[in-house]
């Protein structure tokens, strides 16, 4: 700790928050002022959810009947006969055009990006971007092209939150607040699922489980729930046929068979994607030209299957009502995983969420035929949700996003254990989601699991060091005592920091060992004492506050070691905290992760022969533990 380094002690106890103001949270009012910009961008996310939709249907009318029209149509029913495989072709090199001439961001799923941007740019979305997405989903999605609308709208949502955070003096993390509520009202507003949507931004989008994030972002949603009402109508958007609240031991094991089978299903696609997007890569074209060849399949696939075509929405609908044949059922697992693997991994414009929920619904149709007889489209909602939960990685958000789209409270218990079988198994053999590769492709690295900071929970008296040699601020260096020269000549370099304490032994100021050692050479250093030449306000650490703090606090100062002080209206010295004290609470908590042990312990006695059996059973306490050993003053754990 250098004692002639500059900055403000306010500045640097910027995130000093004394014992006893302490709590649970640590969120400011400025949330409300944050929540009340997401309120309006989520009513604007809204519009632009419905204008997209409007555009989805323009274009597909368009396109496949040569009118003009806004209402969402399918493309099955057209009569172009062949030439329907020149549609999705024209389609994707009108995108190929946009992605290399206006921003290349338009390309790919719409989460993945928005992922990129919280975790990259600051949260910072170009703001063509934000015209070109919608525009290009609607061009692939209404020439065919198998996806959703949600991917797109997320993204133009967010990326209209982000343009909107841009204009005030914001941080970045308030600027991820607000792009992410652009994206959950975007999807609300698509799915009439307001708290699917929250928990996909809890889940995927906002790294983090804190208020000053989440009330913004429920508020934007709900906000466009209400408002979509008005302009969409309400849910459910499947409605499926009611089912029985209960379905005995057989159903629910039928729900885990649901769960390893959707599980499967989502590693294949997964792999399907990005093996897609691998043998693009390969190919000796500009990738400007691969969403040509992804349109290609499309059109192919559309001849075969028309149904696959599009966002699918009544195929969904049909699928859960059960009234399907077992040709429209091996079509969409068939065909439209297919169409929709290839094409996305050409770098086309799409969302992943509708394509999984229709596979899902597919692959519980299979199921029904051998699973016991529990309602018309019970299993398909199952595994609708299984699939997508699996897929995404999300199982919260899958559950609930299930029983908004279909009202159907009933089917909440099979939903939470075929969804959490297939992200159990997921997550053994995938190390990364269908939202997530694509980051991990370019580079970065997402850890998508939400603790608590271990250093939260340690306090600085727990690990600090209290055998410190401090120095008296009127002590001239000639008359250094002993014990500061031991100190100085020890090899090992015990203590790197010196405290300097008036008269009433508080605090003052504080020396580092190489700066004392360079003033004892000075000759007009042994004239004046300590505290006239050392006069700096020390950076300190309070003795009541967690770990955390002092780590941020050291990070903002550059300095490794702090004094330690009683509290904020107190200077008594206490003692010295350092890094290495803090690697040390760290490391604790590494063991507590690594380290099993049994306390506990079942012994049978067999009775001797000759003696009464009077105990069969002891249960005997055993501390494994022990005690470890440890430096004087380095204590650890309490």
């Amino acid at each position: 700790m250098a004692s002639t380094r500059s900055g403000s002690q306010a500045d640097l106890l910027e995130d000093s928050i004394p014992v006893k103001k302490l709590g649970d949270f640590t969120t400011t009012p400025r949330m409300l002022f944050i929540a009340v910009l997401a309120i309006g961008i989520g009513i604007c996310s809204t519009f632009i959810a419905v204008i997209l939709l409007k555009l989805i249907g323009l274009f597909t009318n368009l396109f496949f009947y040569q009118r003009w029209g806004l209402n969402l149509v399918s493309p099955v029913g057209n009569k172009l006969g062949l030439l329907e495989v020149l549609v999705p072709v024209v389609g994707a090199l009108i995108i190929g055009f946009m992605a290399r001439y206006g921003s290349e961001r338009i390309r790919g799923h719409g989460i993945p990006e928005a992922i990129e941007s919280i975790l990259i740019n600051g949260s910072k979305v170009e703001p063509k971007v934000a015209l070109l997405k919608p525009i290009a989903s609607a061009i692939s999605i209404g020439s065919g092209g198998p996806f959703g609308a949600e991917g797109p709208i997320i993204m133009t949502g967010g990326a209209f939150g982000s343009m909107v955070a841009q204009f005030f003096h914001l941080t970045s993390v308030e600027r991820k607040t607000l792009l992410v509520a652009g994206a959950a009202a975007g999807m609300s507003a698509t799915f009439a699922a307001p708290i699917a949507s929250i928990l996909l931004a809890v889940e995927l989008l906002l790294f983090e489980w804190k208020p000053r994030s989440l009330v913004p972002v429920a508020l934007a949603s709900v906000t466009a729930a209400i408002l979509r009402h008005y302009l969409l109508g309400s849910g459910p958007l499947f409605p499926v046929p009611p089912h029985s609240a209960f379905i005995g031991p057989v159903g629910f094991l039928g729900c885990v068979l649901v769960g390893l089978l959707a599980g499967g299903a989502a590693a294949l696609l997964t792999l399907m994607v990005y093996g897609s997007e691998d043998f693009f890569h390969r190919l000796p074209i500009h990738w400007m030209w691969w969403p040509m060849l992804g349109g290609l399949v499309i059109g192919i696939g559309g001849l075969i299957f028309p149904q696959a075509l599009g966002v699918g929405y009544d195929t969904i609908g049909a699928l859960l009502q059960g009234d399907v044949s077992i040709k429209i059922i091996l079509g969409v697992l068939l065909v439209k995983s297919i169409i929709w693997s290839v094409s996305l991994g050409s770098g086309t414009s799409g969302g992943v969420l509708a394509p999984l929920l229709m596979v899902g619904c597919a692959l519980g149709g299979i199921e029904a035929m051998f699973l016991p007889n529990e309602g018309a489209g019970f299993w398909a909602l199952i595994s609708m949700a299984a699939v997508l939960g699996g897929t995404i990685g999300s199982p919260f958000t899958a559950i609930i996003f299930a029983l908004e789209l279909t009202h159907d409270f009933n089917a909440l218990i099979p939903l939470v254990i075929a969804v959490t079988v297939a992200y159990a198994l997921i997550v053994l053999l995938m190390r990364r989601s269908i939202l997530t590769e694509k980051i991990s492709r370019r580079g970065y690295h997402l850890s998508r699991e939400y603790a608590i900071d271990p250093l939260e929970l340690l306090f600085v008296r727990e690990v600090m060091r209290t055998d410190v040699v401090a120095l008296s601020d009127s002590l001239l260096l000639t008359a250094l005592p002993p014990s500061v020269h031991d100190e100085l000549e020890k090899q090992e370099r015990i203590q790197h920091l010196f405290p300097v304490l008036n008269e009433e032994e508080l605090l003052v100021s504080v020396v580092t060992r190489h700066d004392l050692q360079r003033l004892i050479q000075q000759e007009r250093a042994s004239l004046e004492p300590i505290g006239k030449l050392i006069t700096q306000q020390p950076v300190v650490a309070y003795a009541d506050e967690p770990l955390r703090y002092v780590i941020n606090r050291m990070a903002t100062s550059g300095y490794t070691r702090l004094p330690v002080v009683e509290s904020e209206n107190s200077s008594k010295l206490l003692g010295i905290i350092s890094l290495s004290a803090l690697l040390k609470a760290r490391s604790h908590n590494l063991e507590e992760e690594r380290r099993r042990e049994r306390p506990l312990r079942l012994r049978l006695f067999l009775p001797r022969r000759g003696q009464p059996n009077t105990t069969d059973v002891v249960e005997e306490v055993e501390n494994v533990g022990g005690e470890e050993e440890q430096e004087p003053g380095e204590r650890v754990h309490p």
